[in-house]
């Protein structure tokens, strides 16, 4: 499927009957999910178009918030190793709605980030994030002012 989102060239393989990613920053093939699908694309468009070095970006990490343990999808680092963006990825054909935006600050209650990215492959949300609020931010406008 088309995301929204730079062609890339992605190593593919088939193992029995299952298609699998090559991750680069896991360096591993994982399962191709839709979701993985996404996953894959922002890590691509983070490190090709955004120059973010991939040893700033770690992927499907767990953490626990409020005794509960989580996965946080994708999260960049800035170069003294805190937080910058922390990045929620769905499937295409979930929609993003109020219950991804919680999701996304429930994690974040914990990591602190000062940037949230919300993203199905088709339509991308970015926010900015003080500790209190979340600032909605132009999505064409978000990495320039990021980094």
């Amino acid at each position: 499927m088309q995301l929204n989102f730079p062609l890339y060239n992605f190593r593919l393989s088939e193992q029995e009957g299952r298609s699998y990613i090559f991750d680069i920053i896991r360096k591993k093939n994982i399962l191709l999910s839709p979701e993985e699908w996404v996953r894959q694309h922002v890590i691509h468009f983070l490190i090709t178009d955004k120059k973010i070095a991939a040893s700033l970006i770690a992927v499907e990490r767990q953490l626990e918030v409020n005794n509960l343990k989580k996965r946080f999808d994708v999260l960049v680092f800035d170069k003294t190793g805190k937080p910058k963006i922390l990045v929620e990825c769905k499937s295409p054909d979930i929609k993003l709605d109020e219950n991804t935006s919680r999701q996304i600050a429930i994690y974040n209650s914990k990591l602190m980030a000062p940037y949230l990215f919300i993203t199905n492959g088709l339509q991308h949300y970015f926010f900015r994030f003080d500790g209190i609020k979340k600032e909605f931010i132009k999505s064409n406008s978000f990495f320039e002012n990021t980094f």
